[in-house]
């Protein structure tokens, strides 16, 4: 029993020969065998039947069969009955009936599959003895399992409309047995509840599309050989542009006669998404109006003089009729009522003279002396407003006025200031809706402003909080120079800007202490900026670039000056690293003169394109070498004594230890390393064709530099700025940027063939360093009378972000209603001598500094100053200069360079008084208890 027996097996040629006399010659047996398999007259009966199989790579499967009562079990398969050599049978007992269970087993191998060649599949049967006759099992296939690698149909990517049908159709691979399929939405197994139609082709339908089903899709087809998947399709669900209500009408535009009112609506219902179509139709309506015109009141004639009465007058009256005031009109000036004596002064009442004659000379002289003072009087208010403007102007210096002042935590005074010339606005006042009637231009300051509004303070107040300091003195005037003012320049040598400008010192005793000449191949500069600097420091700015320059006071020895350049170069990216896997995220920007001698780091400023909130980039400083070649100063992240780089989000701050060329460059980490770049787009008239009209969309780095360059060149064709820049985050995933033109009125204008949709590769927009890209449009309207142009311009990169720039303009605008994007007002300031460079007075500084530099019992050093100003990284740095807390005030100043808010000094100042003596907590409130504790704590 359980025991696997061939000695039982009778061969199959004796089987033939006997057939159906089998069961009777074994029933010839003993009575107790016959017992054994059950009484005579019972057939087999199948407990387990083979069943179909797959044969999975090379690996043989296995078919059984089980009968009870059975005396012998054979395989047949493909009508050929199975070797007995090839069967492993196993016998046992039924417990519960006594009866004896046969079960046999064949292997089948592929090799057996693949030699068989018939017109079905291969197949095999179990054949049972019993003492009265045999019985069959089912057929069992058995086929080699598979399933090919390519999709008969790839689902393709669509875009339809919000609550319309996705249809997405899949075909899997033919495979044996058949693949199963599913679906997956952004790589996340998709629920077929009613989404997946059922009638077994495997489409992805989804009846109404929700802005939540945009994504894409993926048909997964597997069996039990293997998974395979289909190519990703993009879904995008848009949503069309739809009309808001009407406005109501405006007020007509003229007080009298004929004019126009107009009234407004927006396409924001809803709003166009995912590439939906703009609005079609006109966005403003206009009509005629007519408004009445006002008349102005004028008196009609007098009426006679009335009866004298009892007081002795007389009155007469006229009316405001002649005409009388209509629409808004003014009323008459003067009285309607006169009231006059009709006795000429003799009449009197209860005895008294009503009015008493007096003599000719009194009344004279009484006239001279009332004409006399009016005429003093006004002499007098005439002298005190030329004075005070007089006044005003000579304590306004480049047209700031102090309007208001204000006590700051901490014991801070500031006084915030009014500019008396109207400030350069980007674009149009983002609050007010621009009028649509006329095109939608919008202006750009191109100037990259350093505040010279210095925040005043008293001293004795800053210091408030730290009882230690003591402070005399006042902060000395500033200096200003312009580019053009004479004394901008030195005396001397000009600086050559064809490379590293040539260093020219100037002392005060005109003793030339350096004038050497260094020669680099250098590219095209396009800023400068030079001025001469003293032991007073100051700052020096390229206008409009984001760079600028701090030298610290006291950073040149006394009786000394040098001239001092900034200048900003082209550079071939190419050329940063051998591996080319850095890129410049700056522009390069050099500064000297070569053997600048300072006793302190001078600061600069260099803004950069580098999307910095994530961990993406490694990004370095790095020095170009008079053999072309770029040396790493030190990454932004690492520790160094020579150097100090504090990077924020749009520029990075650095403490250099010599003069020359740097630049900030950036090796992604990661394809989600991202550089930021500044769209826009202009249009102007075709020159050579008066129906045309060009818009031109350009793409750059977003740095104020980069942007910069394309303001000049449009200001030169007389382009116009067109919508609000944007900016983009362009990823290093090495896919390219996509620009095209959409939803042009195809009634009203004509765009050249092939050309809506244009292309940039990757590693031109990767690699571009802050030299712009640019692609046109050229359109061509149908008539004169089409004077407007409403279209969309989509930047996309592919797999990453889009921006639409909306363009609503004029074509036919004349010259004057053009707002130019940028001015030069205020743009031409470069350099800021003296204290008025320092939102810091010296006085104060110079304190701050004794204070903090030498540690003492309360803790309170420079490191506790870093902190406290949140600049307490690379502190190695700090340690080996000669003045820690100088070198930290500094970088603060260069942090604060464009807001002048001195609320975080004061607020880190009074963090800091905090960790005084409990004396010093006890100081009194007044500024006299103060100032007794400041004598004594001194």
């Amino acid at each position: 029993m359980g025991q696997f027996s061939g000695g039982c097996y009778l061969s199959f040629g004796i089987l033939v020969l006997l057939g159906s006399q089998v069961p009777t010659t074994l029933a010839r047996g003993p009575r107790g065998e016959a017992l054994q398999h059950g009484q005579s007259g019972t057939l087999p009966h199948f407990l387990e039947e083979p069943v179909d199989a797959y044969i999975v790579k090379s690996n043989p499967i296995k078919l059984r069969c089980q009968a009870r009562p059975a005396l012998q079990i054979f395989f047949k398969c493909n009508g050929e009955w199975v070797h007995q050599s090839q069967h492993m049978s196993q016998e046992h007992t039924d417990l519960g009936t006594g009866l004896k269970i046969r079960e046999v087993m064949i292997n089948v191998s592929r090799q057996q599959v693949e030699d068989f060649h018939g017109p079905e599949d291969y197949w095999c049967l179990c054949v049972a003895w019993s003492h009265l006759g045999t019985s069959k099992s089912r057929k069992a296939t058995v086929r080699i399992a598979y399933l090919r690698k390519n999709f008969e149909q790839d689902p393709q990517g669509t875009e339809v409309p919000l609550n319309g049908m996705i249809v997405l159709h899949c075909r899997p691979p033919e495979g044996v047995p058949v693949a199963e399929v599913e679906w997956l939405k952004n790589e996340e197994p998709l629920s077929s509840e009613g989404v997946i139609d059922t009638r077994g082709d495997h489409n992805l339908i989804i009846s109404e599309a929700r802005l939540s089903d945009s994504g894409n899709y993926t048909c997964v087809a597997s069996n039990i050989v293997a998974k395979r998947r289909s190519a990703t399709a993009t879904v995008v669900v848009y949503v069309n542009g739809g009309w808001s209500s009407w406005t109501d009408w405006s007020p007509c535009n003229v007080r009298c006669g004929r004019g126009v009112q107009k009234r407004s609506r927006t396409c924001t219902n809803p709003a166009p998404l995912n590439g939906g179509a703009f609005c079609e139709g006109m966005s403003v309506q206009k009509s005629t109006c007519n408004t009445l015109c006002p008349v102005d009141g004028s008196w009609g004639e007098w009426s006679e003089w009335s009866v004298c009465s009892s007081d002795c007058e007389r009155q007469r009256s006229r009316e405001c009729t002649a005409p009388e005031p209509k629409h808004g009109g003014r009323l008459c000036d003067g009285v309607a009522l006169a009231t006059d004596n009709c006795t000429g002064g003799l009449c009197t009442q209860n005895r008294k003279l009503l009015h008493d004659a007096k003599p000719q000379g009194v009344e004279n002289s009484s006239d001279v002396a009332l004409y006399s003072g009016l005429a003093a009087g006004v002499v007098t208010v005439v002298l005190l407003i030329i004075a005070v403007t007089l006044y005003r102007r000579s304590q306004s210096e480049y047209g700031v006025d102090v309007i208001d002042s204000s006590a700051l935590t901490g014991g801070f005074q500031s006084f915030s200031f009014k500019t008396s010339r109207q400030a350069n606005p980007l674009l149009i006042n983002s609050s007010m809706q621009p009028d649509l009637t006329v095109s939608r231009t919008y202006t750009s300051p191109m100037c990259f402003q350093d505040s010279i509004d210095k925040e005043l303070m008293a001293e004795r107040s800053l210091l408030d909080p730290l009882p230690d300091l003591k402070v005399k003195g006042v902060a000395e005037r500033a200096e200003y120079h312009v580019m053009s003012h004479p004394q901008t320049f030195p005396r001397g040598l000009a600086p050559d800007y064809r490379g590293v400008a040539v260093g020219t010192t100037l002392g005060r005793r005109d003793k030339n202490l350096f004038t050497p000449q260094v020669t680099l191949t250098s590219s095209r500069p396009l800023h400068k900026a030079t001025a001469v600097f003293g032991h007073a420091g100051g700052r020096l700015v390229v206008p409009n670039t984001g760079i600028s320059l701090l030298v610290p006071h006291g950073g040149i020895a006394e009786d000394t000056t040098w001239e001092m350049y900034m200048i900003i170069n082209q550079e071939d990216s190419s050329t940063v690293s051998e591996e080319g896997t850095e890129i410049f995220l700056s522009p390069a920007v050099t500064y000297g003169p070569p053997g600048l001698d300072l006793s302190c780091p001078i600061a600069m400023t260099i803004a950069h394109c580098a999307e910095v909130a994530a961990d993406d980039w490694t990004i370095r400083l790095k020095r170009q070498m008079q053999d072309n070649k770029w040396e790493e100063v030190m990454s932004v992240d690492e520790e160094s004594t020579s150097c100090y780089c504090l990077l924020e989000a749009q520029r990075c701050h650095v403490l250099p230890k010599h003069p020359g060329r740097y630049a900030l460059v950036g090796e992604p980490l990661s394809q989600e390393a991202a550089k930021r770049l500044r769209l826009a787009v202009f249009g102007s008239p075709d020159t050579s064709n008066s129906l045309g009209f060009t818009l031109r969309v350009y793409c750059v780095d977003d740095t104020p530099h980069a942007f910069q360059e394309v303001a000049v060149g449009e200001r030169s064709r007389g382009g116009r700025l067109l919508e609000e820049p944007k900016m983009m985050l362009f990823r290093g995933n090495t896919f390219s940027l996509q620009v095209s033109i959409q939803d042009v009125p195809q009634l009203l204008w004509s765009i050249k063939p092939f050309t809506t949709c244009q292309e940039f590769s990757f590693s031109q927009v990767w690699a571009s360093n802050q030299r712009p890209l640019q692609c046109a449009f050229s359109l061509e309207r149908y008539s004169h009378s089409s004077s407007q142009l409403s279209c969309k311009i989509s930047v996309r990169q592919v797999k990453g972000e889009e921006q639409i720039l909306q363009v609503y303009t004029s074509v036919v605008e004349n010259e004057k209603g053009v707002v130019p994007f940028f001015t030069q007002s205020d743009c031409t300031i470069t350099s800021q001598t003296g204290s008025r460079a320092f939102k810091i007075p010296l006085s104060i500084r110079q304190r701050i500094s004794a204070t903090f530099d030498t540690a003492n019992a309360k803790g309170k050093d420079w490191q506790l100053l870093a902190q406290k100003l949140h600049i307490d990284r690379n502190l190695c740095y700090f340690a080996c200069q000669e003045s820690p807390s100088s070198v930290i005030l500094s970088l603060w100043e260069v942090q604060h360079q464009d807001s002048g808010d001195l609320d975080s000094l004061a607020s880190a100042l009074e963090e800091i008084s905090k960790v005084q003596s409990p004396k010093t907590a006890t100081l009194g409130c007044s500024r006299e208890e103060r100032d007794s504790e400041f004598t004594k704590l001194g």
